[in-house]
């Protein structure tokens, strides 16, 4: 198993796992997954274990096929059984069910400019409005599978997808979420969803690139 950084004094990393959600169906990336995309020679979702990882305590990921591969990167892997694919709402769960620490920060496998101060701007709005939820703003428009979880909210969230319940936004407005603003990095959000938006990055990137000279 990969080694676990070691928290900063004082920090909240230590409060917090990290879980890197890859299990949708990528349907317009023809079906393939996009967490093992090749991107400038790594995996997607190796982009985001890079940055996310100093940032908390530990890493899971959460996915839905390819497991073997998944955990050939060496860290833990999630199944959330979820063959129905009903949204990140399932991950979520399953990587707050596996979790250990009080928090759990969330983020997707197709973002590969993640910022590296993620966690700690969304520990910061959430302590200043006393939420449990804390959800990642780009200046235009809310980042929902970017977010910061009280763990203690599993039970709660599991109800909701039991009755039923699949929109992320609709259950994040039942607890008085705090929107973390993000507008200065607006470009760290950046997703893949399509070949030609992998091919626009990989230029974007250029070989040897660092992902915070990426952002805009």
């Amino acid at each position: 198993m990969a080694e676990r950084p070691n928290p900063a004094p004082g920090s909240v990393t230590g409060q917090v796992t990290g879980v890197i959600l890859a299990g949708g169906r990528a349907t317009r990336m023809g079906g393939d997954d996009k967490g093992l995309i090749p991107v400038n020679g790594r995996p997607m979702i190796r982009w985001v274990i890079d940055v996310l990882r100093p940032q908390v305590a530990e890493v899971l990921i959460n996915a839905n096929r390819n497991l073997d591969q998944y955990r050939a990167l060496g860290f833990p892997v999630i199944d959330d059984g979820d063959r129905e694919f009903r949204g990140p709402l399932a991950g979520i769960a399953a990587g707050m069910r596996a979790a250990t620490g009080k928090y759990v920060a969330f983020a997707p496998c197709d973002s590969p400019l993640v910022c590296s101060d993620l966690v700690s701007r969304l520990h910061a709005a959430l302590s200043a409005k006393g939420s449990r939820i804390a959800v990642a703003h780009d200046g235009e428009r809310l980042q929902p599978v970017f977010a910061l979880l009280d763990r203690s909210l599993l039970d709660d969230l599991v109800q909701y997808l039991d009755g039923g319940g699949r929109k992320i936004d609709r259950w994040y407005e039942g607890h008085g979420y705090a929107c973390a603003d993000f507008s200065d990095v607006a470009g760290s959000f950046a997703n893949i969803n399509a070949p030609d938006e992998k091919q626009a990055l990989e230029r974007r990137l250029g070989p040897g690139a660092d992902q915070e000279e990426t952002k805009i």
